[in-house]
């Protein structure tokens, strides 16, 4: 009877310790708290705070589908190589591009940070991924990879009054109020184009102002490319006119530099008309004076000159149709007709 007491007490002990053992190891650990993602309304919508900094970060972009029409459209591809050895008439390319927006407050006010990935597909082994844009920005100070203002036009894809390469490594300062701004930037223009046995060194000097004035809009860009020696002046407007708006340009280049090198002057118009609320519809003619380039001059004995329409309808909210139909008529040459078809959804 003792032996059967001792027995059982002993086997109680030991289920009461193999419990305690078993109930502490299934103890759980108090969970971290998460920080949820904020939305931050100091710089417009979209923007939200990195998760543990007061730093609010943007993220937008689109994706393109576009068919190109035009003579020799499937030549060049995404790599500049021609993808496709033939002499197709028309060529379908896709791009999707990414822009990451970071801003944070500071003693001399907003710092930015912008970055812009582009990647472009002419086919399955023609692509492309790129820089577009990185470039930071305090008390209207930029430095970095972004467009100048000569990357700047009207509305429509008739007018040709920008330059040949628009995006630089430069150095700005811009001043800037809701309706008015003035600015003066350094590029470094070793992509650009170059003329009288100029090499890939060229850097110049821009300087950019406009404004606003109730219904009217304008803008002024000038620059000289220290290299060629040369320089280039332009001057566009604005203005709501009727059911739509009128736009003029006027550009000047003493010879062909860096800024602008189509012909010594052209004159370029459009009316963009809002037929709808989806629908706008935008004719436009340019006129080219001294067309073309004979050696490091431009040809004194042709002009140009251009038409053509361009056709965007909103198809439902932050996704857009486009269609653009071109005819340009040098002197000196065979007319050409362009354009293109396309679908851009933007996020």
């Amino acid at each position: 009877m003792h032996l059967k007491t001792l027995l059982l007490g002993s086997a109680a002990a030991l289920a009461a310790v193999s419990g305690a053992q078993a109930a502490d190891a299934i103890v759980a650990a108090e969970p971290e708290p998460v920080e949820y993602v904020r939305v931050c309304d100091a710089y417009g919508t979209g923007y939200f705070y990195i998760p543990g900094t007061e730093t609010c970060l943007k993220i937008n972009g689109y994706i393109r589908f576009q068919v190109d029409v035009a003579p020799n459209a499937s030549s060049i591809g995404v790599s500049g190589g021609g993808s496709v050895a033939n002499d197709s008439d028309w060529d379908a390319r896709t791009r999707g591009q990414v822009q990451f927006t970071a801003k944070s407050d500071t003693e001399y006010g907003p710092l930015t940070g912008v970055i812009v990935m582009q990647f472009n597909a002419d086919n399955a082994s023609d692509q492309g991924a790129k820089l577009d844009s990185a470039y930071l920005d305090i008390a209207g100070f930029r430095a970095g990879l972004f467009y100048s203002w000569w990357d700047d036009g009207l509305s429509g894809e008739t007018d040709d009054i920008g330059s040949p390469v628009t995006l630089h490594n430069s150095i700005r300062y811009q001043y800037e109020t809701d309706a008015f701004y003035a600015g003066i930037s350094v590029d470094e223009l070793e992509d650009s184009p170059f003329y009288d046995g100029e090499t890939a060194n060229n850097w110049g000097v821009a300087v950019g102002l406009g404004g606003k004035a109730g219904a009217f809009s304008y803008q002024i860009t000038a620059g000289y490319d220290t290299d060629n020696e040369e320089g280039a002046v332009r001057a566009l407007g604005t203005v709501a006119v009727g059911p739509g708006t009128l736009g003029l340009a006027v550009v000047y280049a003493t010879n062909p530099n860096a800024y602008y090198n189509k012909s010594e002057w052209a004159a370029a118009a459009e009316y963009a008309i809002k037929a709808t609320d989806k629908l706008k519809l935008t004719p436009g003619v340019q006129y080219y004076g001294h067309y073309g380039i004979v050696g490091d001059e431009f040809n004194d004995d042709n002009d140009a000159w251009k038409a053509g329409l361009t056709v965007d309808y909103q198809i439902v909210e932050n996704f857009s149709a486009k269609v653009s139909v071109q005819y340009l008529d040098p002197d000196g040459a065979e007319d050409v007709t362009s354009g293109y078809f396309r679908l851009q959804r933007a996020f």
